[in-house]
C-alpha cells in the first residue's frame, strides 16, 4: 500500500464523517475515541475488503454483441448441456470491450455445509462492487482461452422471465470441456470462480 493510497483512504472515511457529522454526539464519539479496539475494528473492515479482491483474475475480452446466444455457444467449441429455452433468455451485454472479473468467495460466503444459494451469489457480487457478468462475455472469455475453465471453472447466472436463476457454466469433466446453460434449482457448490464486472 502505498502513501497516496493511505492518504486516499483517509479521505474517503473524512468525507463521510463530514456527511454524517450531525448524526452523532460530540461526547459519545469523544467516548467512542477512548476505545482502543477502534481502530483495529476500522482496519478489520478495510483489510477484508482488500483481501477480498486481492486474488482477482481480470480478463479483458472484444465481444461481438451481433452474434445469437447459440452462435456464441457453438464458437466456444465446447460440449454443450443446455435448455434451448435458458439459452433464449441469455441476457445480452453492452460495450464492444469488458473486463470480466473472476474470484473465488470467501469461506465465510457459503453457509456451514458449504453451499451458496444465487442470492447469496448476488451479495458476494455486491460486496466487491460488482454486477453478473453477461454470459457473452463470460463465452468470450471461455473461448479466446479454452483452459482457462481447466483450471478455474467459472459461472455466471441472472433471472430469467419464469421468475427462476439461470446460468451458464464452463469447466472440464475428464478429458471433455463443457458448457451448461441451465435454470437453476438447488445451491452452488464446488471449487466455481465467480465471473462479474464492474457496476
Amino acid at each position: 500500500m502505498t502513501t497516496s493510497q493511505i492518504d486516499r483512504a483517509c479521505e474517503l472515511l473524512r468525507a463521510k464523517l463530514t456527511k454524517h457529522a450531525s448524526e452523532f454526539s460530540s461526547d459519545a464519539v469523544q467516548m467512542v475515541f477512548g476505545q482502543s479496539e477502534l481502530g483495529a475494528e476500522w482496519l478489520t473492515v478495510f483489510r477484508k475488503r482488500v483481501e477480498a479482491v486481492s486474488s482477482m483474475i481480470v480478463r479483458r475480452v472484444r465481444v461481438d454483441r451481433t452474434r445469437s446466444p447459440e452462435q456464441v455457444l457453438d464458437a466456444t467449441g465446447r460440449a454443450q448441456y443446455t435448455d434451448s429455452q435458458v439459452v433464449k433468455s441469455m441476457p445480452r451485454g453492452t460495450g464492444e470491450e469488458t473486463d470480466i472479473r473472476f474470484f473465488k468467495p470467501e469461506p465465510e460466503e457459503y453457509d456451514h455445509d458449504g453451499w451458496m444459494s444465487d442470492e447469496a451469489f448476488e451479495a458476494a457480487l455486491a460486496r466487491r462492487n460488482f454486477i453478473a457478468a453477461d454470459p457473452e462475455s463470460l463465452a468470450k472469455v471461455n473461448e479466446d482461452d479454452p483452459a482457462f475453465a481447466d483450471t478455474h471453472p467459472n459461472c455466471t447466472h441472472w433471472k430469467g422471465a419464469d421468475g427462476k436463476w439461470h446460468f451458464a457454466t464452463f469447466h472440464r469433466w475428464l478429458d471433455k470441456r463443457y458448457v451448461d446453460v441451465y435454470r437453476h434449482d438447488h445451491a452452488w457448490h464446488g471449487p466455481w470462480w465467480l465471473a462479474g464486472v464492474c457496476k
